[in-house]
């Protein structure tokens, strides 16, 4: 166990311990955490009592026998807007009863209560919705992936399922339905959009995804820290060194790794050139499904001036194969980094010119004005973040509300805008380009020279250039990390038993983004709709996990 407590996490602690009667049993606290488990009654008090304080439900998820105990355990994960460390409240539950769900108090836990119901076969009672979730009919009844006595390997699917999958039913003179997907047109991801329609307005959609469901979490089960950095890259592709760092966060707090100074920074170095090419495909995108390739053309190019300068510095266009638990694989040398400043007052240049181009096109600015308005209402009942949630008015970066590494000396400027429209992601995003250029410049400057690898005692890692496993040879114990990937915020839980990885849960941002969307386009037209969805450029593969 590792409890430590600064006054945050004394004061989360102090303030259930107002709420319930009993006394919660503290299992864990480091800076930023804190893990409480409580009676079914104290959980239930305790969770109205967040709710009546504006707290979110950022992450639910389960583990099967959770610290030497039997069936299986439930993490509440819990944040309130301002504050940084999460509180975890812990429930145990049996495969036997079911669970009451909390979904009506908070909302954003409907999907995450029907993946769970999928990977590990416990139901909610009370749920608002019982159907499943990434599981579709081709799989077999009481197939659950993520229980231990499920080994992978090639299943059988069902020729005729028994259930069927019903859309909502929405009924009345003039509406129509129009089924989307979930082959598209482009070479995308597969998803299905049910929209309910009356005349040209969208009165109601529906989404369905996890079609290429992947079996990552189920892929770390047993494997080594190194073994999964991989895994955590391959969430999704232009996320993979936000995924690989928080990935590596969780095993290194964990392990009580420190990683020096120089490997912080050249981690944020990469962070904020992977924010800068996935913002630059978004900005471009929105142009495109306007019919503006002239706009968004400069952008495109720039993203491809992104992407070499990446393999530039790391030998990869994504990032990949650099980042592992205890810093980094290798050094990037001065004599590159020298070069970032010349090639970011280039890129500065040219992307002003195109972002002037864009704003100068009056028919541009009236299709994204007014389109795809997300209420600020929505943001914390369904846990969104990123820059859809500032474009609507919420001021929340994980960068900056619970700083990590370089962050945590190097705060990024924030964009908020408050109309929520595709204008203001528009704008957000162009701004957080602009921010991520001079925040680079910032950490590149006077970096720091020393070992890119942290030589802990009693851990194996990469010492120089000679490469060995990168292990905690014997660790025990769970972690959480948050990072702001392009997206927005993405979690990572990691539970470790003798030093490999027992469990690993990720939720990006797209898991509870995607669920907006469904608000997002009531009132707009069919045809508004790619456009609508470009703009908050959510992951398919970052959901289909």
């Amino acid at each position: 166990m590792d409890i430590k407590m600064n006054k945050d996490t004394a004061e989360l602690l102090s303030i259930i311990s107002g709420i319930v009667e009993e006394e919660p049993e503290l299992l864990n606290a480091r800076e930023n955490e804190i893990y409480l488990r409580l009676s079914e009654t104290g959980f239930e008090d305790a969770a109205l009592a967040l709710a009546e304080r504006k707290f979110s439900l950022i992450g639910l998820f389960c583990a099967e026998a959770f610290e030497k105990k039997g069936g299986f355990t439930l993490f509440y994960v819990f944040k309130q807007a301002g504050r940084a460390p999460a509180l975890v409240l812990v429930r145990e539950a049996e495969k036997e009863k079911k669970v009451p769900s909390v979904a009506g108090t908070f909302p954003s836990a409907s999907w995450f209560e029907r993946e769970i119901r999928d990977g590990f076969g416990l139901d909610f009672a009370g749920a608002l919705d019982t159907r499943r979730l990434f599981l579709h009919e081709c799989y077999p009844e009481d197939f659950h992936p993520l229980l231990k006595t499920f080994k992978n390997g090639p299943i059988r699917p069902s020729e005729f399922p028994r259930k069927e999958y019903r859309f909502r039913q929405v009924k009345g003179e003039g509406v129509y339905q129009i089924p989307v997907g979930p082959v598209h047109a482009g070479i995308i991801e597969p998803g299905h959009f049910r929209f309910s329609v009356i005349g040209e307005p969208i009165f109601s959609l529906e989404i369905r995804l996890f079609y290429k469901h992947r079996g990552i979490e189920k892929l770390a089960e047993g494997k080594s820290p190194s073994e999964c950095v991989a895994l955590a890259e391959a969430v999704s592709g232009d996320e993979s060194m936000a995924n690989a760092t928080g990935f590596c966060m969780a095993v290194e707090q964990v392990c009580g790794i420190k990683v020096p100074e120089r490997a912080e920074r050249l981690r944020a170095i990469m962070l904020e050139l992977e924010r800068v090419y996935s913002l630059l495909g978004d900005l471009a995108g929105m142009a495109v499904d306007v019919g503006f390739s002239l706009v968004a053309s400069p952008f495109l190019i720039l993203r491809e001036e992104a992407f070499r300068q990446n393999e530039k510095l790391t030998g990869s266009r994504f990032l990949r194969g650099i980042t592992i638990p205890g810093g980094l694989k290798k050094d990037i040398p001065d004599s590159l980094l020298n070069d970032l400043p010349a090639f970011l007052e280039k890129f500065s240049r040219a992307f002003e010119t195109a972002f002037e181009r864009a704003m100068s096109s009056s028919s541009l600015i009236d299709r994204f004005a007014t389109t795809g308005v997300i209420k600020k209402e929505l943001v914390s009942p369904l846990n969104l973040t990123g820059p859809l949630a500032r474009a609507s008015g919420c001021p929340a970066d994980t960068r900056l509300d619970r700083p990590y590494g370089a962050y945590k000396d190097f705060a990024p400027e924030l964009s908020v805008r408050k109309i929520g429209d595709v204008f203001s992601r528009f704008e957000v995003k162009a701004n957080e380009v602009r921010a991520s250029a001079d925040l680079i410049l910032r950490l590149a400057e006077k970096l720091p020279q020393g070992p890119i690898f942290a030589e802990s005692t009693g851990y194996a890692g990469y010492a120089g250039h000679n490469l060995r496993e990168a292990n905690c040879p014997g660790a025990t114990g769970y972690s959480l990390a948050l990072v702001e990937a392009p997206r927005g915020q993405n979690l990572h839980w990691v539970y470790m038993k003798n030093g490999l990885v027992d469990r690993y849960k990720v939720r990006t941002a797209s898991f509870c983004n995607w669920q907006v969307i469904e608000h997002a386009v009531l009132g707009n037209i069919v045809p508004d709709f790619p456009l609508i969805n470009k703009s908050l450029n959510l992951s398919y593969a970052g959901t289909d996990l």
